[in-house]
């Protein structure tokens, strides 16, 4: 097999409109996120790692191969956080919206006893169910209230030594 040189020099003459164009299209990212907010940073439901994957595939593209080229490329991206912002905006307005494109959190404990059910359903393992109960501090099942697999993928340990029931608001969305 003989080294070819040609494979790191083909297409060097492309390389400042490679650089600038990246360059703008970063500069483009931060403008969207600062227009469109910090949510794009946040922990992620489906639909924000969809809209994450496509973002970083167009930035990849126009920045690497200028396909789409450099405008289309942050026009699309642009396109992108717009559609992000006004899920967002639908799902934070209507509740049918929010059901529709999120998934509900899913009840794994409650009060000491483990849904296996719910377990197998959401794929969560025993290992892991007893690693995010180790991570909460809980020395006995019988002080966890509820464990809750949040839609970002999240699981929340709720525990506590006193006999206090969890308020309706906390688990008002959760599948059990």
């Amino acid at each position: 097999m003989e080294f070819q040189w040609k494979h790191f020099t083909e297409k060097i003459e492309i390389m400042p409109e490679v650089v600038v164009g990246t360059i703008v299209i970063y500069l483009m990212l931060i403008a969207y996120t600062r227009i469109f907010g910090l949510k794009s940073f946040s922990k992620m439901t489906g639909f924000d790692f969809l809209n994450t994957v496509a973002i970083g595939n167009l930035l990849a593209m126009s920045a690497a191969t200028s396909s789409p080229s450099l405008f289309v490329g942050a026009l699309l991206i642009g396109l992108l956080y717009l559609l992000n912002y006004l899920v967002t905006l639908a799902t934070f307005k209507s509740d049918k919206a929010q059901q529709i494109i999120d998934n509900s959190p899913m009840l794994l404990m409650k009060d000491g006893t483990i849904i296996q059910e719910n377990l197998k359903k959401t794929k969560v393992t025993h290992d892991e169910l007893r690693g995010k109960l180790r991570e909460a501090n809980v020395i006995k099942l019988s002080e966890v209230k509820a464990v809750v697999l949040e839609t970002t993928g999240d699981v929340s340990v709720l525990h506590s030594t006193d006999d206090h029931a969890i308020d309706d608001f906390i688990m008002k969305d959760v599948q059990s």
